[in-house]
């Protein structure tokens, strides 16, 4: 899984930090998603998956592996 982020899209409402707390986190200064960790392990798809669903702003996108 890899994730990515649109900084631009991005309203501030922090769901994403309460859903995965150890893949996103917030600037201080205006809440905007900070991104701390591309590629999660596999222990925090669930929660990553989760945190793009909830995402009001549709901020973060969530790529899966395609295996060969």
């Amino acid at each position: 899984m890899h994730i990515t982020i649109d900084e631009d899209k991005c309203c501030g409402a922090g769901q994403c930090v309460l859903v995965a707390p150890e893949v996103f986190d917030q600037r201080d200064d205006d809440g905007v998603v900070v991104l701390l960790d591309a590629d999660p392990g596999e222990e925090q798809n669930a929660a990553t998956r989760e945190a793009a669903a909830v995402c009001p702003a549709t901020a973060i996108s969530v790529q899966e592996e395609v295996t060969a």
